[in-house]
């Protein structure tokens, strides 16, 4: 996974509302986080609390995303069943998540399978990492973000 003061891997990626978001061409600081799957318990509280507090990170000059392997017209779903706000990103073919460190080997009832390690990175206005949160817990992570986005 990368870590603080790396400098975070470049990406184009699409986005909900038929956007393509490209991290080099944002011209402030990103909260970037990744979530193993749409509309599942976890990643729907995730994104709720990260749209509920979307206000906030916007009046602090800060952009955010999501991103999953999901295809936009999951992203599209999701956000329309759930009411979310926060653009997400898709990366079907797993690039953008592997070049961060997320891309692992998991375990859940036995099995052994890759998927997206939940994870969470604020990355500067200069592309550089300020700071990761690895293996999120999601009660209390969105707000604990808004926090250290606060301090910047």
């Amino acid at each position: 996974m990368i870590a603080v003061g790396d400098t975070a891997p470049d990406f184009t990626l699409p986005a909900t509302g038929g956007d393509t978001v490209t991290l080099s061409k944002i011209d402030r600081p990103v909260v970037l986080f990744f979530y193993p799957r749409d509309d599942t318990s976890g990643c729907t509280k995730e994104n709720e609390d990260f749209t509920r507090l979307l206000p906030e990170f916007e009046a602090a000059g800060v952009a955010v995303y999501g991103l999953s392997k999901d295809s936009i017209a999951s992203h599209d779903k999701f956000m329309a069943k759930k009411n979310l706000g926060v653009p997400l990103l898709s990366d079907e073919d797993s690039d953008t998540c592997e070049n961060y460190g997320v891309w692992s080997e998991k375990k859940m009832y036995g099995k052994t399978f890759m998927g997206i390690t939940r994870a969470t990175f604020l990355i500067g206005a200069d592309g550089t990492v300020l700071e990761t949160w690895p293996k999120v817990k999601v009660p209390g992570h969105a707000e604990a973000v808004l926090e250290r986005v606060r301090a910047l």
